[in-house]
């Protein structure tokens, strides 16, 4: 009796061994899979009906292997909700790895430097991976769910690409990007350079929306923002064109005129004192940077060239000015004539 028992015993382990083996080598082995697809494990959603789903494509061959597997491993209760890209050479092993990891699909806006608010707002819109929440409500609406009550929207969002997975919210997404421009403004403004004339990072955050709507060019932004600090340090008007355009709003065609130069808005710097109210556009990095740590010129003015790269000429004179202004512009403009 005991001698069968041993038997048994051994027999058992034999099984056992043979059956964990063959577990092993399922679970260690490439899937069928031809190309990649996506995969949404949904809220309650358990191995079995991952399992299940599977073996219904032609993807797994013994698919209550990969829920014993998950049942013996502890890993059946830590599946993760999302969206998942299932790919040729993955195994099952590599799949649960993943799902109970959280490893979803991430899909990416990138928000550009020197875009408006409006445009940003509708690259957000047009995502169809973010869920919205904030459809058919005014602007001063929408900082009030993000949060930020009596907050001009313009220029508060940092330009960058952001990876989110599908079913964000844009609150989500839209707190995430002020976050960050408030991060960045931060660490610029308790670097910045003594002596600029801004009394807040705000104020700075206005400035370098101007810089990055004027400076094409890296190498120019710090001579930019030099002029225009010196303007305001000699009280003089900014007397930028982006600002004027922002002020326009809709009504801006694409070609600036004079008589908009002499019509008053808020924005208009033509005609009107100091910075605008509120940032002009979205400011990267390097326009913040630049407003913080300006070149230090004696430069008051500048004109485009017109060489097909942005470049500036800068000058320190009106009369310096107009002789750049008179060679660039002016002659250009009877030439095409």
């Amino acid at each position: 009796m005991a001698l069968n028992f041993r038997k048994l015993i051994i027999l058992s382990s034999i099984v056992f061994i043979v059956a964990s083996l063959d577990v092993f080598i399922f679970m260690t082995q490439p899937m069928k899979i031809n190309q990649s697809f996506e995969y949404e494990i949904k809220r309650g959603a358990s191995v079995s009906v991952l399992s299940r789903s599977l073996y219904n494509q032609g993807i797994l061959s013994r698919p209550y292997y990969l829920s014993i597997y998950a049942r013996i491993t502890g890993q059946a209760s830590q599946l993760k909700v999302g969206e998942y890209t299932i790919e040729p050479g993955m195994t099952p092993f590599s799949l649960l790895k993943i799902i109970v990891a959280g490893r979803v699909r991430q899909y990416s806006i990138t928000l550009v430097e020197g875009n408006n608010y409006w445009q940003m707002l509708e690259q957000v819109r047009q995502s169809p991976h973010l869920e919205h929440t904030l459809t058919n409500i005014s602007d001063e609406q929408i900082m009030s769910h993000l949060g930020y009550d009596n907050q001009h929207p313009e220029g508060r969002f940092y330009p960058d690409t952001y990876h989110f997975p599908r079913g964000t919210t844009d609150v989500e997404f839209l707190r995430r990007a002020y976050d960050q421009m408030e991060l960045h403004l931060a660490e610029a403004w308790q670097g910045r350079d003594e002596g600029l004339p801004f009394k807040t990072p705000y104020e700075a955050l206005i400035m370098a929306s101007i810089v990055e709507k004027e400076s094409a060019l890296a190498s120019e932004r710090t001579v930019i923002a030099g002029v225009f600090i010196n303007r305001l340090r000699k009280r003089m008007r900014l007397q930028t064109d982006p600002t004027v355009i922002y002020g326009l709003g809709k009504n801006f065609d694409g070609d600036i005129r004079f008589r908009d130069l002499r019509t008053d808005t808020p924005y208009n710097t033509y005609t009107r004192s100091g910075l605008p109210p509120t940032p002009i556009a979205m400011p990267g990095i390097e326009a913040i940077k630049a407003v913080m740590h300006p070149e230090s010129t004696d430069y008051l003015y500048f004109v485009a060239i017109g060489d097909g790269k942005g470049s500036h000429a800068f000058s320190s004179t009106l009369a310096e000015h107009e002789s750049l202004v008179d060679k660039y512009q002016r002659k250009k403009r009877r030439n095409k004539k």
